[in-house]
């Protein structure tokens, strides 16, 4: 394995990670074509949070041909010495929930303008089952000029990183990995174990990897569907949902997913991948989208309760002061990706509520330029008060605050997440 160079097409949540990893033991090029983040890069500055800057300076390089250590660059010429690329580029979906793959399309563009006889190109990102071979190959083989499986290979490996999660990184994480043909897998499976501490699982082709991976979001989607609606029937009991769940929880298999909005770029989108596929094949998949609708409708269900909450308690809805506590998609991470928390906002506006969005972890030149709503990162002292207040997001800063100096005489709380310890006014 003396003659490896990897090349990381794409240096986001997933890319960066892999590329430090592999900058351990290989010289690794990590490519991007957005200028502003290479720039951050090259200053060991990662604003995702994923690598820390002492051990992200402590990989890398300042010239490509070095022996070992990674090389930031935006530059095309920069791959061409490489031999194994890893494309890491997001797979999101469109405003209609159908698959977009031009981030994909273009990095297999930009491969194969260096992809050379014998090279192996690995795709990371969530696609349905057979994207790599039926959509990906042949821009590879059109750009390059050359025929796969003869002058080039493939392999696909999913990504498994849990943005945020400073336990499970992705060295720690088990891989899936597959190749093009059984002698490519070897190799890319190989390529793999050589560092990820937590082993690798080398599937059978690559359609099987790529669909052990949307399989894995789907389950959690429906899964999480599932509690969700429990919370809509229990609250119409009269019943504390995270009472029950704890309860049903003592059992040895019961399987603990909690109530609350689906969002980020995984568990929110994989399912209509998967979904999408399975219609190209004349079959209409029942549960994976009715977990879908449900899920998609928490936000306007969560904006209901709150107001029901408020009306209940004799507080004034139109031109109320609401402050919304987190808008990323996940607790402790600043990804605001497909967050749905702005669901419950603009569900709020409707109302004809005043939304102010606190949240210490996003940038609010982000959320701003994604969603066109204000954030900021700190409260403006303890001078203003609030109708109510709704915990979207389990930041571990919320979990601390003084919810008493925000409430103005009336107001209520809603624990969308269920972190709130005490007396709440609604939660899900």
């Amino acid at each position: 394995m003396n003659d490896i160079k990897v090349g990381i097409i794409g240096l986001g949540y997933v890319g960066l990670p892999l590329a430090r990893l592999f900058a351990t033991k290989f010289p690794t090029i990590g490519f991007d074509i957005n200028e502003t983040r290479i720039k951050e890069l090259k200053s060991g500055v990662d604003s995702t949070l994923e690598v820390e800057e002492e051990l992200l300076k402590s990989v890398l390089v300042n010239h490509p041909s070095e022996l070992k250590g990674l090389y930031i660059s935006h530059q095309l010429d920069d791959l061409k010495s490489c031999n194994y690329f890893i494309v890491t580029v997001p797979t999101p979906v469109d405003k209609n929930n159908r698959p977009d793959l031009t981030p994909l399309f273009k990095a297999s563009e930009t491969v194969g303008k260096v992809l050379k006889k014998g090279d192996i190109v690995i795709y990371e990102s969530t696609v349905y089952p057979g994207a790599t071979e039926e959509d990906c190959i042949p821009i590879l083989e059109k750009v390059s000029g050359l025929k796969f499986n003869e002058d080039f290979f493939a392999g696909y490996s999913p990504e498994r990183i849990n943005p945020g999660d400073k336990e499970h990184t992705v060295e720690k994480i088990l891989k899936v990995t597959s190749g093009s043909t059984p002698e490519v897998g070897k190799k890319v499976d190989e390529l793999y174990k050589s560092v990820i501490t937590a082993g690798t699982h080398l599937a059978p082709t690559i359609k099987v990897a790529e669909a052990a991976k949307v399989i894995e979001n789907s389950q959690r989607d429906i899964n999480i569907a599932f509690v969700n609606e429990l919370a809509k029937i229990f609250n119409l009991m009269g019943i504390n949902t995270h009472d029950v769940l704890e309860a049903a929880g003592t059992k040895w298999n019961f399987l603990p997913f909690k109530p609350g909005l689906v969002g980020g770029h995984c568990i929110g989108v994989d399912p209509y991948y998967l979904a999408q596929k399975a219609q190209e094949y004349g079959y209409h998949p029942e549960i994976i989208l009715a977990g879908r609708r449900l899920n998609d409708s928490m936000g306007e269900y969560v904006a209901s309760q709150v107001i029901k909450c408020m009306i209940k308690q004799g507080i004034k809805v139109n031109g109320a002061q609401i402050l919304m506590l987190g808008v990323t998609f996940k607790e402790n991470c600043p990804d605001v990706r497909n967050t749905k928390i702005v669901d419950v906002i603009h569900a709020l506006e409707d109302y004809e509520t005043q939304i102010s969005t606190y949240d210490p972890w996003a940038n609010p030149d982000e959320v701003i330029h994604e969603y066109g709503i204000k954030s900021v990162n700190q409260l403006n002292g303890a001078t203003q008060k609030f109708d109510a207040i709704v915990l979207g997001v389990a930041h571990q800063e919320f979990r601390d605050l003084d919810f008493e100096s925000l409430k103005k005489e009336k107001a209520i709380v809603f624990d969308v997440k269920g972190i709130i310890e005490g007396t709440v006014d609604g939660r899900l």
